[in-house]
């Protein structure tokens, strides 16, 4: 690569990082060609990015960014995903590198705090975005359902005392 294209490299990861606040870093020497198609499309379909780029590329784009601190990952072949969403990234990878084990994951950076491979994935065993905003509006939702069920219950068993009312008169 030329200079201009490795200037061009550098400036779209930061800009790039500089909008994400997670990413994880993972060894993926030894991984064929299909398995790393399949690698992006998890990551994909969970809205992250994955680059591989060379070391010394992702260190100058991480100046200025949040992802400073994960620099000291960038040794040997890596790949850096990176996104908005640490939960889903953090699964996507974890189920993949359990499948693969080629795949090593070496830590992640998560709001500019450097975390290591346990750390991914302790995120990795969190519940989903979507799980836990269904969790919280059920928890909401609570204290309403059980006022209309006891303002229901006023009517409902008037109705059930005129039933029995005309049960008894019949009998």
């Amino acid at each position: 690569m030329n200079r201009e294209n490795k200037q061009n490299i550098v400036d779209e990861l930061h800009a790039a990082w500089s909008e994400s606040n997670s990413a994880v870093v993972a060894q993926y020497s030894g991984l064929n060609v299909a398995a790393m198609g399949d690698l992006r499309g998890r990551l994909h379909k969970a809205g992250v990015s994955l680059r591989i780029v060379k070391n010394t590329l992702a260190r100058r784009a991480a100046e200025g960014t949040d992802f400073k601190a994960a620099e000291e990952l960038f040794t040997g072949p890596v790949a850096i995903a990176y996104g908005s969403d640490p939960v889903g990234m953090a699964k996507a990878i974890s189920e993949f590198a359990k499948k693969n084990d080629a795949l090593e994951i070496r830590g992640g950076m998560l709001e500019g705090k450097l975390i290591d491979a346990a750390g991914v994935k302790a995120l990795a065993n969190l519940p989903s975005r979507e799980e836990l905003l269904s969790k919280m509006l059920g928890s909401m939702q609570a204290p309403i359902v059980g006022f209309v069920r006891t303002l229901n219950e006023i009517p409902a068993s008037f109705v059930r005392t005129l039933a029995a009312i005309r049960d008894q008169k019949q009998a």
